[in-house]
């Protein structure tokens, strides 16, 4: 893979092409089948890179995104300005990152004027994340930024995580230089002695450190093409990434706190146990106030928190709801990837959405437990969002088989 990396031409080396000759009229005159039929490709290249194999992915992960906020930021090649436009994907990315991984946490930092600055600590709270990058678009972007810095600040706050969780570092970086007050190699080996993995977004042009960082943690690095091409690059870290070896089993100690007991007359119970009390998630606020019986208490300290998940600050225990580990289940156990065949007559429609194959869609995808054939979309859908296969889950034969 790194011989693929040094080997690879940039776009400008690479020979002359004709693009424009991909698209061509049909016999009617008109573009649409062209279209259709790129659409798809693009459709099936997605499911190649889906249908890689079951991987195993990380289930909880600690991840620290670190903005550029050097004068740099103020450019108007994405608009309104680079700061303000990443910091709306942001919101997105904060809101779909906790969708897909609920009992996972996340901290924003900044960096300028040769420093870098704590925005929210490790948190799963993503409302708390979402108004901290609202209050950042009127930040004064000036300075210079430090790389480093960024990646000390964060690795100081990563090292000590379990080691059954992941580690790991997202940079949106802006600027073409870093100012740096050492020598950032001691500091990419201390990244990768605690098995932190760091990706690099740039926003300008390639720059040979962020390259030379993703590349020894074992982190990606690409560079925008234009907005849309941020988004996506952005959405891309939602997704865990895979277990680097073999992790070994461990079990992993999790309280699930019961919230607020209800009695007959609907109105809540007001006993010893769910007294007003200060929740310890905003003890340290200067607008910290008595909570009242609403919350949730640790089952084994008896501290209370106002909302789930969260590691207790008294004895460390992880509280999580039974759904936000419901949903991170399908990273342990990933589905299968379905086998791609050539469509045939006896089969006209797709067994999860009803809809008979179009003639422009040569193949069809098996599962291979229970044989149920589907199209392209739902097959993607299936990968990327349900995470279960229909015919299995409606088949009590196979369903049972898949709980054993």
């Amino acid at each position: 893979m790194a011989d693929e990396d040094e080997t690879k031409e940039y776009r400008w080396e690479s020979g002359y092409e004709k693009t424009w000759e991909a698209i061509k009229e049909d016999d009617d005159g008109l573009l649409e089948s062209n279209v259709a039929d790129l659409v798809a490709r693009a459709k099936r290249k997605r499911a190649a890179l889906k249908a890689t194999g079951a991987i195993q992915l990380g289930m909880m992960r600690h991840l620290f995104v670190v903005v550029d906020a050097s004068a740099c930021m103020f450019l108007q090649d994405l608009k309104p300005t680079r700061f303000l436009c990443v910091l709306k994907l942001l919101e997105v990315f904060v809101h779909e990152f906790f969708d897909l991984n609920p009992i996972s946490q996340l901290g924003i930092l900044t960096t300028k004027m040769k420093r870098s600055e704590q925005i929210t600590v490790l948190a799963g709270n993503q409302k708390k994340h979402i108004e901290a990058l609202q209050q950042l678009k009127d930040l004064s972007c000036e300075g210079e930024p430090s790389l480093q810095n960024s990646l000390e600040r964060a690795m100081n706050g990563l090292k000590n995580m379990p080691a059954h969780s992941s580690r790991e570092i997202l940079v949106l970086f802006g600027s073409l230089t870093t100012c740096d007050p050492g020598d950032i190699q001691k500091t990419i080996k201390s990244l990768k002695d605690n098995n932190i993995r760091v990706s690099i977004i740039g926003l300008a042009a390639e720059v040979r450190i962020c390259r030379e960082i993703a590349k020894k943690t074992g982190g990606t690095y690409n560079v925008l093409i234009d907005d849309y091409h941020l988004k996506e690059l952005i959405l891309n870290q939602v997704q865990p990434p895979a277990v680097v070896g073999s992790m070994e089993a461990s079990l992993v100690k999790m309280g699930f706190p019961g919230g607020t007991p209800i009695v007959n007359d609907g109105t809540s119970d007001s006993s010893a146990d769910h007294a007003p009390a200060y929740c310890l998630c905003h003890i340290e606020s200067e607008t910290s106030s008595l909570m009242g019986p609403n919350g949730y208490n640790c089952p084994q300290c008896g501290s209370r928190y106002c909302e789930l998940p969260v590691e207790c600050k008294q004895c460390g225990l992880t509280l999580v709801s039974a759904p936000h580990l419901a949903r991170s289940y399908h990273h342990l156990f990933p589905i299968k990837p379905f086998i791609e065949r050539v469509q045939d007559r006896e089969t006209t429609h797709c067994f999860a959405c009803a809809k008979p194959f179009v003639e422009a869609e040569t193949n069809v995808y098996e599962c291979e437990t229970c044989n149920q054939i589907v199209c392209l979309d739902c097959d993607l859908f299936i990968r990327e969002i349900l995470h279960t296969c229909p015919g299995c889950a409606s088949d009590p034969v196979t369903a049972q088989m898949k709980t054993n």
